[in-house]
């Protein structure tokens, strides 16, 4: 009786076509492109990477002039505009005389 069951139980499942969860050769072929594509790739990085330096320390880099070892003092900030505007022009000049001198402060 119960290998009765098991038939009847496996006579109503709806058969299945045979390729349902088979690779097609699309799926073949997608897997080869992007195999290709990763390997171009890879060695496209290895060639860019061939280029980048060891190391991006500035102490591998040997100073040009005896001056560059010198280190100069911090300044404040803002100390730098502040010199620039010392030596700007003023924005408001004295009234100028007939020949162009400054004329008189009142």
């Amino acid at each position: 009786m119960n290998t009765a069951l098991v038939l009847l139980a496996a006579a109503e499942q709806p058969q299945l076509p045979e390729d349902v969860g088979k690779a097609g050769p699309l799926g073949l072929l997608l897997i080869v492109l992007l195999l290709i594509a990763v390997i171009v790739l890879g060695r496209s990085m290895g060639r860019h990477l061939k280029k980048v330096p060891m190391s991006f320390d500035p102490a591998d880099q040997v100073p040009d002039t005896p001056a560059e070892l010198v280190t100069t003092p911090a300044r404040d900030p803002g100390e730098e505009l502040l010199d620039t505007l010392r030596r700007a022009p003023l924005a408001i000049e004295p009234p100028r005389d007939d020949d162009g001198r400054p004329g008189p402060r009142a």
